[in-house]
Protein backbone atom coordinates (compact mmCIF):
# COMPACT_ATOMS: atom_id res chain seq x y z
CA UNK A 1 0.00 0.00 0.00
CA UNK A 2 2.76 2.42 0.92
CA UNK A 3 4.63 1.65 -2.29
CA UNK A 4 1.61 2.30 -4.52
CA UNK A 5 0.90 5.54 -2.68
CA UNK A 6 4.48 6.68 -3.26
CA UNK A 7 4.30 6.01 -6.98
CA UNK A 8 0.95 7.74 -7.28
CA UNK A 9 1.75 10.87 -5.33
CA UNK A 10 4.61 13.20 -4.65
CA UNK A 11 4.80 16.47 -2.80
CA UNK A 12 3.79 19.17 -5.30
CA UNK A 13 6.18 22.08 -5.79
CA UNK A 14 5.02 25.25 -4.10
CA UNK A 15 4.87 28.08 -6.63
CA UNK A 16 3.16 31.37 -5.94
CA UNK A 17 0.61 32.43 -8.58
CA UNK A 18 2.52 35.65 -9.36
CA UNK A 19 5.78 33.72 -9.57
CA UNK A 20 4.17 31.23 -11.97
CA UNK A 21 2.93 34.06 -14.22
CA UNK A 22 6.41 35.63 -14.25
CA UNK A 23 8.03 32.31 -15.12
CA UNK A 24 5.58 31.69 -17.98
CA UNK A 25 6.17 35.21 -19.31
CA UNK A 26 9.95 34.93 -19.17
CA UNK A 27 10.30 31.35 -20.47
CA UNK A 28 12.92 30.91 -23.17
CA UNK A 29 12.23 29.80 -26.72
CA UNK A 30 14.05 26.50 -26.15
CA UNK A 31 11.87 25.65 -23.14
CA UNK A 32 8.51 27.16 -24.02
CA UNK A 33 5.65 24.99 -22.76
CA UNK A 34 3.19 26.79 -25.03
CA UNK A 35 5.11 25.42 -28.00
CA UNK A 36 5.79 21.88 -26.81
CA UNK A 37 5.17 19.55 -29.75
CA UNK A 38 2.25 17.73 -28.06
CA UNK A 39 0.58 21.05 -27.39
CA UNK A 40 1.16 22.04 -31.00
CA UNK A 41 -0.45 18.81 -32.15
CA UNK A 42 -3.34 19.45 -29.83
CA UNK A 43 -3.76 22.98 -31.15
CA UNK A 44 -2.33 22.88 -34.66
CA UNK A 45 -2.33 20.66 -37.70
CA UNK A 46 1.15 21.77 -38.70
CA UNK A 47 0.76 20.92 -42.39
CA UNK A 48 -2.33 23.07 -42.87
CA UNK A 49 -1.89 25.58 -40.06
CA UNK A 50 -5.32 25.00 -38.51
CA UNK A 51 -5.64 24.63 -34.80
CA UNK A 52 -7.52 21.73 -33.24
CA UNK A 53 -9.83 24.22 -31.55
CA UNK A 54 -10.49 25.96 -34.86
CA UNK A 55 -11.24 22.60 -36.47
CA UNK A 56 -13.80 21.89 -33.77
CA UNK A 57 -15.25 25.35 -34.32
CA UNK A 58 -15.46 24.79 -38.07
CA UNK A 59 -17.21 21.48 -37.50
CA UNK A 60 -19.82 23.36 -35.49
CA UNK A 61 -20.13 25.88 -38.30
CA UNK A 62 -20.89 23.09 -40.81
CA UNK A 63 -22.97 21.04 -38.39
CA UNK A 64 -26.33 22.49 -39.37
CA UNK A 65 -25.96 22.17 -43.16
CA UNK A 66 -22.93 20.09 -44.25
CA UNK A 67 -22.63 16.77 -42.37
CA UNK A 68 -19.65 15.50 -44.38
CA UNK A 69 -17.41 18.48 -43.62
CA UNK A 70 -18.63 18.53 -40.04
CA UNK A 71 -17.91 14.83 -39.46
CA UNK A 72 -14.47 14.96 -41.06
CA UNK A 73 -13.38 18.02 -39.10
CA UNK A 74 -14.80 16.68 -35.85
CA UNK A 75 -13.26 13.25 -36.37
CA UNK A 76 -9.76 14.57 -37.15
CA UNK A 77 -9.93 16.92 -34.18
CA UNK A 78 -10.77 14.00 -31.90
CA UNK A 79 -8.08 11.75 -33.39
CA UNK A 80 -5.44 14.38 -32.64
CA UNK A 81 -6.35 13.87 -28.99
CA UNK A 82 -4.75 10.40 -29.14
CA UNK A 83 -1.71 11.62 -31.08
CA UNK A 84 -0.72 14.42 -28.72
CA UNK A 85 -0.57 12.07 -25.72
CA UNK A 86 1.78 9.67 -27.52
CA UNK A 87 3.93 12.58 -28.68
CA UNK A 88 4.13 13.98 -25.15
CA UNK A 89 5.44 10.70 -23.74
CA UNK A 90 7.79 9.99 -26.66
CA UNK A 91 9.36 13.47 -26.61
CA UNK A 92 9.27 13.77 -22.79
CA UNK A 93 7.24 16.97 -23.10
CA UNK A 94 4.36 16.18 -20.77
CA UNK A 95 3.05 19.28 -19.02
CA UNK A 96 0.22 20.37 -16.77
CA UNK A 97 -0.78 22.95 -19.37
CA UNK A 98 -0.99 20.27 -22.06
CA UNK A 99 -3.03 17.94 -19.85
CA UNK A 100 -5.55 20.65 -18.98
CA UNK A 101 -5.70 21.93 -22.58
CA UNK A 102 -6.38 18.38 -23.73
CA UNK A 103 -9.19 17.83 -21.25
CA UNK A 104 -10.83 21.23 -21.81
CA UNK A 105 -10.80 20.79 -25.59
CA UNK A 106 -12.33 17.32 -25.29
CA UNK A 107 -15.08 18.47 -22.93
CA UNK A 108 -15.95 21.50 -25.07
CA UNK A 109 -16.13 19.66 -28.41
CA UNK A 110 -18.25 16.83 -27.02
CA UNK A 111 -20.62 19.18 -25.19
CA UNK A 112 -21.10 21.29 -28.33
CA UNK A 113 -22.11 18.19 -30.28
CA UNK A 114 -24.48 17.17 -27.48
CA UNK A 115 -26.05 20.64 -27.58
CA UNK A 116 -26.81 20.10 -31.27
CA UNK A 117 -28.22 16.65 -30.53
CA UNK A 118 -30.48 18.21 -27.90
CA UNK A 119 -32.01 20.36 -30.62
CA UNK A 120 -32.09 17.51 -33.16
CA UNK A 121 -33.79 15.12 -30.70
CA UNK A 122 -35.89 17.39 -28.47
CA UNK A 123 -37.57 14.41 -26.79
CA UNK A 124 -34.15 13.40 -25.42
CA UNK A 125 -32.83 16.88 -24.66
CA UNK A 126 -32.89 16.30 -20.90
CA UNK A 127 -30.74 13.17 -21.38
CA UNK A 128 -28.15 15.05 -23.46
CA UNK A 129 -28.10 17.85 -20.88
CA UNK A 130 -27.49 15.26 -18.17
CA UNK A 131 -24.61 13.76 -20.18
CA UNK A 132 -22.99 17.20 -20.52
CA UNK A 133 -23.32 17.83 -16.77
CA UNK A 134 -21.96 14.37 -15.94
CA UNK A 135 -19.01 14.73 -18.32
CA UNK A 136 -17.94 18.12 -16.94
CA UNK A 137 -18.56 17.38 -13.26
CA UNK A 138 -16.88 13.96 -13.22
CA UNK A 139 -13.74 15.18 -14.98
CA UNK A 140 -13.51 18.41 -12.99
CA UNK A 141 -13.88 16.67 -9.64
CA UNK A 142 -11.46 13.92 -10.67
CA UNK A 143 -8.88 16.50 -11.74
CA UNK A 144 -9.34 18.51 -8.54
CA UNK A 145 -9.16 15.45 -6.28
CA UNK A 146 -5.91 14.46 -8.02
CA UNK A 147 -4.44 17.90 -7.36
CA UNK A 148 -5.35 18.07 -3.67
CA UNK A 149 -3.91 14.59 -3.03
CA UNK A 150 -0.62 15.50 -4.71
CA UNK A 151 -0.91 13.27 -7.77
CA UNK A 152 1.43 14.21 -10.61
CA UNK A 153 -1.31 13.40 -13.15
CA UNK A 154 -5.05 12.79 -13.11
CA UNK A 155 -4.37 9.65 -15.15
CA UNK A 156 -2.25 8.05 -12.42
CA UNK A 157 -4.97 6.07 -10.68
CA UNK A 158 -3.90 2.95 -8.80
CA UNK A 159 -5.99 -0.16 -8.34
CA UNK A 160 -6.24 0.40 -4.58
CA UNK A 161 -8.28 3.53 -5.33
CA UNK A 162 -10.34 2.06 -8.19
CA UNK A 163 -9.58 -0.98 -10.30
CA UNK A 164 -11.91 0.23 -13.04
CA UNK A 165 -10.40 3.72 -13.25
CA UNK A 166 -6.89 2.27 -13.02
CA UNK A 167 -7.53 0.05 -16.06
CA UNK A 168 -9.31 2.89 -17.87
CA UNK A 169 -6.57 5.49 -17.45
CA UNK A 170 -3.39 3.40 -17.33
CA UNK A 171 -3.99 1.37 -20.49
CA UNK A 172 -3.97 3.72 -23.49
CA UNK A 173 -5.74 1.11 -25.64
CA UNK A 174 -8.65 0.88 -23.22
CA UNK A 175 -8.85 4.67 -22.95
CA UNK A 176 -8.86 5.09 -26.73
CA UNK A 177 -11.45 2.32 -27.19
CA UNK A 178 -13.98 3.86 -24.83
CA UNK A 179 -13.41 7.48 -25.85
CA UNK A 180 -13.52 6.69 -29.58
CA UNK A 181 -16.58 4.48 -29.19
CA UNK A 182 -18.38 7.14 -27.18
CA UNK A 183 -17.68 9.82 -29.80
CA UNK A 184 -18.67 7.46 -32.64
CA UNK A 185 -22.02 6.89 -30.96
CA UNK A 186 -22.72 10.63 -30.79
CA UNK A 187 -21.53 11.19 -34.36
CA UNK A 188 -23.79 8.33 -35.49
CA UNK A 189 -26.77 9.98 -33.83
CA UNK A 190 -25.86 13.19 -35.65
CA UNK A 191 -25.58 11.44 -39.04
CA UNK A 192 -28.87 9.61 -38.51
CA UNK A 193 -30.63 12.95 -39.01
CA UNK A 194 -29.03 13.28 -42.45
CA UNK A 195 -28.96 9.75 -43.83
CA UNK A 196 -32.07 7.90 -44.96
CA UNK A 197 -30.64 5.53 -47.58
CA UNK A 198 -30.64 1.89 -46.39
CA UNK A 199 -27.30 0.15 -46.17
CA UNK A 200 -28.28 -2.84 -48.29
CA UNK A 201 -26.17 -5.13 -46.10
CA UNK A 202 -27.41 -8.71 -45.61
CA UNK A 203 -29.88 -8.93 -42.71
CA UNK A 204 -29.48 -5.18 -42.18
CA UNK A 205 -30.77 -3.90 -45.52
CA UNK A 206 -33.48 -1.76 -43.90
CA UNK A 207 -31.06 0.10 -41.63
CA UNK A 208 -28.79 3.02 -42.53
CA UNK A 209 -25.06 2.95 -41.86
CA UNK A 210 -25.35 5.50 -39.02
CA UNK A 211 -28.08 3.41 -37.39
CA UNK A 212 -25.86 0.32 -37.59
CA UNK A 213 -22.90 2.24 -36.15
CA UNK A 214 -25.03 3.63 -33.34
CA UNK A 215 -26.17 0.10 -32.47
CA UNK A 216 -22.60 -1.21 -32.45
CA UNK A 217 -21.29 1.60 -30.23
CA UNK A 218 -24.24 1.95 -27.85
CA UNK A 219 -22.80 -0.40 -25.21
CA UNK A 220 -19.45 1.41 -25.38
CA UNK A 221 -21.27 4.73 -24.86
CA UNK A 222 -23.16 3.24 -21.92
CA UNK A 223 -19.99 1.81 -20.33
CA UNK A 224 -18.12 5.11 -20.83
CA UNK A 225 -20.76 7.06 -18.95
CA UNK A 226 -20.92 4.45 -16.19
CA UNK A 227 -17.17 5.04 -15.84
CA UNK A 228 -17.93 8.78 -15.59
CA UNK A 229 -20.34 8.05 -12.72
CA UNK A 230 -17.69 5.93 -10.98
CA UNK A 231 -15.15 8.70 -11.53
CA UNK A 232 -17.49 11.26 -10.00
CA UNK A 233 -18.25 9.03 -7.00
CA UNK A 234 -14.59 8.16 -6.33
CA UNK A 235 -13.53 11.80 -6.63
CA UNK A 236 -16.30 12.82 -4.22
CA UNK A 237 -15.15 10.21 -1.69
CA UNK A 238 -11.53 11.37 -2.01
CA UNK A 239 -12.49 15.00 -1.42
CA UNK A 240 -14.67 14.04 1.57
CA UNK A 241 -11.77 11.97 2.94
CA UNK A 242 -9.43 14.95 2.58
CA UNK A 243 -11.97 17.13 4.40
CA UNK A 244 -12.25 14.59 7.24
CA UNK A 245 -8.46 14.31 7.53
CA UNK A 246 -8.03 18.09 7.61
CA UNK A 247 -10.81 18.49 10.19
CA UNK A 248 -9.25 15.78 12.37
CA UNK A 249 -5.84 17.45 12.10
CA UNK A 250 -7.41 20.80 13.00
CA UNK A 251 -9.04 19.25 16.09
CA UNK A 252 -5.73 17.73 17.17
CA UNK A 253 -3.97 21.07 16.68
CA UNK A 254 -6.68 22.86 18.64
CA UNK A 255 -6.48 20.29 21.43
CA UNK A 256 -2.71 20.72 21.63
CA UNK A 257 -3.16 24.49 21.72
CA UNK A 258 -5.66 24.27 24.57
CA UNK A 259 -3.49 21.77 26.43
CA UNK A 260 -0.46 24.03 26.03
CA UNK A 261 -2.49 27.00 27.29
CA UNK A 262 -3.65 25.07 30.35
CA UNK A 263 -0.09 23.99 31.14
CA UNK A 264 1.10 27.60 30.97
CA UNK A 265 -1.71 28.68 33.34
CA UNK A 266 -0.88 25.89 35.80
CA UNK A 267 2.81 26.71 35.62
CA UNK A 268 2.23 30.42 36.25
CA UNK A 269 -0.08 29.68 39.17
Amino acid sequence: MAKSTTTRRRRPSIVDAKQAVDLATAQSYSENVFFFVPNLIGKFILLFGYTRVIMAGLSLHYMSYHPIYCTLLYGVSCLLDAVDGMAARALKQTSKFGAVLDMVTDRCTTSCLLCYLSAAYPSYSILFQFLIALDFSSHYMHMYSSLVTGSVSHKLVTSDVSRILSLYYNDSRVLFFFCAGNELFFVSLYLMKWTTAPSGLPFLEHYTYPQIMASLTFLIFLAKNIINVIQLWKASKILVGVDLAERAAARVAEAKKVDSGEKQINHSS
